[in-house]
C-alpha cells in the first residue's frame, strides 16, 4: 500500500450520506469517516436523552448504516462515526440492530469516557469565569485518535465514538493503517510532522462536500454537478504526504481554491491549530494542483500535542416562545408591523420577559407575485411575521405563543396561516474550557465485540 485512502462521508447531523455510497463502491477507500457532531448537535442530543434515556445519539446513524453498511462490508471498507454523541452504548445497540436487520456479520467498537460531567470543578473555562450558576446538561471532552486506532486494531468494522475531535476520526484510521504510536507522549519530530499531516487530512475531510466545491465562496457559479456532488478522499502515505481528490466523474470540484477555503475553516490561529493529537502549524502550507480534481497539500508543520483536552459544557438557559402569522394584500407589511406592536405591548403588560420580543418579516411579496394587484413601493402583497421571546420559564414562553391566535379576529385584517404557535423550545447555553488529559484518559475505554453481543447484553 503506497497510501491509505480515507473518505469524508458526512459533515453534520442530517447531511446526505448518498455520496458516501459512491466513496465505498467506486472510491477505492479503506476507511470512511462520518462527522455527525457539532456544538449545537450536543444540545439537540441532550434534549433527546431527556425525553428518553435510550436516546442521546445521532439517529441518522440508523438509515446511514442501513444504506451503506452492506456495501462497506462487501468492499472491505471500515466505517468510523462519532454518532455516539452523548450515548455511545445506545448507538452501538442501534447499529447492532441494523446489522441484524440487513443480515450482515460485523464487529463494532465503542469508545466511551468523554463525559466529564463529574469533573466540572477541574475545568478551566476559556473566558476565565467560574462555572455558570445553572444546571449542567452535558459536559464532554474532545478525545483524540488513540481510542479509534485501538478499536480498529481490535478488528472493528464500525467504530462508534462520543465526542472526539473531528480530525481524530481520520487520524485514528491513518495511525492504524501505518502503525503509528499514538501513546508516545514524546514523539520524534518526524512523527509529529506525520501526525500534523494526518490531522490536516481529517480537517479537510470533516465537512463532506465543503472541500469539493459545496458552500464555496469563490467561483461557485461554474462548479458543475452539485446535484450529485462527490465527497472528498484523502490519500496519505506513511511519511505524511497528503493529496485531496474525489471519485472520478462525480460532481463538484477539487481545486486549490476549494481546498484552501476548507483548510482555514474554523481555524482560529493558523500557526497553532490545536487538536488533541498534535498542534498544527498551517502557515507554510503549499497547495499544488496535481491534475484534474487532485490537490497536493505540502508544508504542514507540527508541534507537540496540548497537555489539556477541550471541554464543551451545556447549560439550561430558559425557553423560547414564538409565533408566526401571515398577512395578505393590501398593505401586508404595514399590517404585520401593527400586529408586532400589539404583541409587544401585550407581552410587556403581562410581564413575560424583561426584554422585548424580536420581530422578523419573512417572504415579503414572495407568494402571490403577479396574481396580486400592483404593490406599493414597499412591495407588500404578503408577508409572514415571526416573533420570538426568550424567557426564564416554560409557562411564560407558552403564554407568549398564545398571544398569536387572537390576532385572527382582534388584530389587523387578513391574519392567517398560523405556524409555530405554542412551539416552545428549551434553550441551552454553551461554555468551553480545558481539562488535564490525565483526568480524562483514565476513564476512556474501548470495547470491541461482535454486533450480536450488543443485542444479547453480552
Amino acid at each position: 500500500m503506497t497510501a491509505v485512502r480515507m473518505g469524508g462521508g458526512l459533515g453534520f447531523y442530517g447531511d446526505s450520506h448518498d455520496p458516501a455510497l459512491e466513496l465505498i463502491t467506486a472510491g477505492d477507500v479503506q476507511y470512511v469517516g462520518f462527522d455527525h457532531l457539532a456544538e449545537l448537535t450536543l444540545a439537540i442530543l441532550a434534549k433527546d436523552r431527556a425525553r428518553d434515556p435510550r436516546l442521546g445519539f445521532a439517529r441518522d446513524l440508523i438509515p446511514l448504516l442501513r444504506d451503506l453498511w452492506p456495501a462497506a462490508r462487501a468492499h472491505g471498507v471500515r466505517l468510523i462515526s462519532n454518532a455516539g454523541g452523548l450515548n455511545p452504548w445506545a448507538a452501538a445497540r442501534a447499529a447492532a440492530e441494523v446489522a441484524r436487520t440487513v443480515g450482515i456479520e460485523a464487529v463494532i467498537g465503542v469508545v466511551v469516557g468523554d463525559d466529564v460531567m463529574g469533573q466540572l470543578p477541574a475545568v478551566c473555562w476559556t473566558d476565565g469565569g467560574d462555572e455558570p450558576d445553572r444546571v449542567p446538561v452535558f459536559a464532554n471532552a474532545y478525545l483524540g485518535a488513540a481510542p479509534i486506532q485501538q478499536a480498529l486494531a481490535g478488528g472493528a468494522d464500525l467504530v462508534i465514538t462520543g465526542r472526539v475531535a473531528d480530525s481524530a476520526l481520520f487520524l485514528g484510521a491513518a495511525a492504524h493503517a501505518w502503525g503509528w504510536d499514538l501513546a508516545d507522549a514524546h514523539p520524534s519530530a518526524a512523527a509529529i510532522q506525520r501526525l500534523a499531516a494526518a490531522a490536516v487530512a481529517g480537517h479537510l475531510l470533516e465537512c463532506s462536500g465543503q472541500v469539493t466545491g459545496g458552500n464555496h465562496s469563490g467561483d461557485w457559479r461554474h462548479i458543475e454537478g452539485l446535484d450529485h456532488i462527490g465527497y472528498p478522499i484523502a490519500e496519505l502515505d506513511a511519511d505524511g504526504r497528503l493529496t485531496i481528490t474525489k471519485v472520478t466523474g462525480s460532481g463538484g470540484r477539487v481545486s486549490v481554491d476549494t481546498v484552501r477555503e476548507q483548510l482555514l475553516y474554523e481555524v482560529h490561529n493558523p500557526a497553532r491549530y490545536l487538536t488533541p493529537d498534535v498542534t498544527v502549524d498551517l502557515t507554510e502550507v503549499e497547495l499544488q494542483r496535481e491534475g484534474a480534481d487532485r490537490v497536493a497539500v505540502r508544508g504542514v508543520r507540527g508541534h507537540a500535542r496540548p497537555g489539556r483536552y477541550k471541554v464543551l459544557a451545556g447549560y439550561r438557559q430558559g425557553f423560547l416562545g414564538q409565533g408566526v402569522v401571515g398577512f395578505s394584500w393590501p398593505d401586508a407589511l404595514e399590517k404585520a408591523q401593527a400586529a408586532a406592536a400589539i404583541i409587544e405591548r401585550q407581552a410587556a403588560a403581562r410581564g413575560l420577559s424583561p426584554h422585548p420580543p424580536r420581530a422578523e418579516y419573512l417572504g415579503v411579496s414572495a407568494f402571490h407575485g403577479p396574481l396580486a394587484p400592483a404593490a406599493d413601493p414597499a412591495g407588500t402583497n404578503e408577508v409572514y411575521l415571526r416573533m420570538a421571546l426568550p424567557t426564564d420559564s416554560r409557562a411564560q414562553a407558552e403564554a407568549f405563543s398564545r398571544l398569536f391566535p387572537p390576532l385572527a379576529l382582534s388584530g389587523p385584517p387578513t391574519a392567517s396561516g398560523f405556524f409555530g404557535v405554542d412551539r416552545v423550545r428549551e434553550l441551552f447555553a454553551a461554555k468551553s474550557g480545558t481539562i488535564a488529559r490525565h483526568a480524562v484518559d483514565e476513564a476512556v475505554a474501548v470495547v470491541v465485540r461482535p454486533a450480536a453481543r450488543f443485542l444479547d447484553g453480552g
